[in-house]
């Protein structure tokens, strides 16, 4: 396939999608052999917007498909009439879509339609467990179907696909771009505009970074892993927790019902990209049920406490970077407290090697795409937590 100037098409509607597409947007950007045709579906608004400012990207198309308390089928309806409408009129060489969302695979069938090439970025995520995490599980998998190139982040996520019978020269392994985002982002000099945060006492007090809002452990999983948080913060007067709590009501109401009369537990809105991966830098433990904070929080050399109980990111267990204590009130209160009272325990996940990634995955992507299209005699380099 020799095209002189590729017309590649970046698709992405939520805020983690965004983070993890701009280093690479960025970097097509910069190509002068590639034309690069943005488009946003605003699956989420507000948080998405914050990213593209943040990042300095202008989108060509902006689907603003969100609507308060949309289904996955409205999601999953509107994108993919409307990403089918502007390929009808761009005819672009390749659609670029990331990781596991709705907008991720109705724009990969939109494409498949129209028998227009799909490359996936983080591909090769898996738990094997169609529900956990969902949609997401679904989603990447059937994404991966769709797929022509597969830009998997790490030799685990290649192996997944060459398991499910992807020809090995279709993969690149390339590390993950949050590891781009991430290093381009953080700041050791950030001054906090949020009031509360601007209050902590980083120096004297270990501030533990807490996200929770999985659609799978809404109820009682969430009110065990709420729980655990009070209970921590009753047995440790050195300890802060911050809380950015998310938007969806079922979360807001058990988080408030919780830890409405703790001092200690700062519930605040959710933060923009920038002021959230300062804070993260900057605390001592993350207790998430986030898939990406798995692979950006290993970076600055914090410790994770993964609220779930499977991760399509069995690499930072492996690495130990990462703990797998799924939602159950008496084991997060014990893996917590053990990093809270053994030096030796925290110094060994805090030092533990990233396997995500070096800030070098978007441009590694490009290359990949050059090669494709036959502008690149040289397949690239597959990234290794070696080199």
């Amino acid at each position: 396939m020799v095209t002189l100037m590729p017309k590649i098409m970046p698709v992405f509607g939520t805020r983690p999608e965004a983070i993890k597409m701009a280093p690479l947007i960025k970097a097509l950007e910069e190509k002068e052999n590639i034309e690069t045709i943005t488009i946003v579906t605003a699956q989420h608004r507000e948080m998405l917007d914050q990213v593209l400012k943040l990042f300095k990207i202008k989108p060509v198309y902006d689907l603003n498909i969100m609507k308060p308390g949309q289904s996955l089928t409205e999601i999953m309806t509107g994108v993919l009439a409307g990403i089918e409408e502007i390929i009808s009129q761009e005819k672009p060489d390749l659609v670029l879509v990331h990781g596991d969302t709705s907008t991720t695979f109705a724009s990969s069938l939109a494409a498949f339609y129209q028998k227009i090439p799909v490359g996936h970025v983080e591909a090769g995520l898996r738990t094997y467990s169609k529900y956990s995490p969902y949609p997401e599980e679904m989603n990447r998998k059937l994404t991966g179907c769709l797929a022509d190139l597969h830009f998997a982040p790490t030799q685990t996520a290649k192996e997944a696909l060459l398991k499910e019978g992807v020809p090995a020269g279709q993969i690149y392994v390339t590390g993950n771009t949050v590891i781009d985002a991430l290093l381009q982002t953080v700041n050791k000099g950030y001054v906090f505009k949020n009031a509360i945060l601007k209050q902590l006492d980083f120096d004297n007090k270990r501030i533990i970074l807490i996200t929770a809002h999985r659609r799978e452990n809404i109820g009682e999983r969430m009110e065990q892993i709420f729980q655990a948080v009070k209970v921590l913060v009753e047995q440790h007067d050195d300890i802060e927790v911050v809380y950015p709590v998310h938007l969806n009501p079922l979360v807001q109401e058990r988080a408030q019902k919780i830890f409405g009369d703790i001092e200690r537990v700062r519930m605040i809105p959710p933060l923009t990209y920038e002021e959230f991966v300062n804070l993260m830098d900057r605390c001592y433990l993350v207790l998430t049920d986030s898939g990406g904070l798995q692979e950006e929080a290993p970076a600055l050399g914090k410790p994770v406490l993964v609220l779930r109980d499977t991760t399509e990111r069995p690499e930072a267990v492996i690495a130990g970077t990462v703990r797998l204590v799924g939602t159950d009130q008496e084991r997060i209160v014990a893996e917590s407290t053990l990093l809270l009272t053994d030096p030796v325990v925290y110094q060994r996940m805090s030092t533990a090697i990233n396997p995500y990634g070096d800030g070098k995955a978007a441009e590694r992507i490009c290359q990949a795409i050059l090669y494709y299209f036959r502008l690149n005699p040289t397949r690239p380099e597959e990234y290794s937590i070696e080199t």
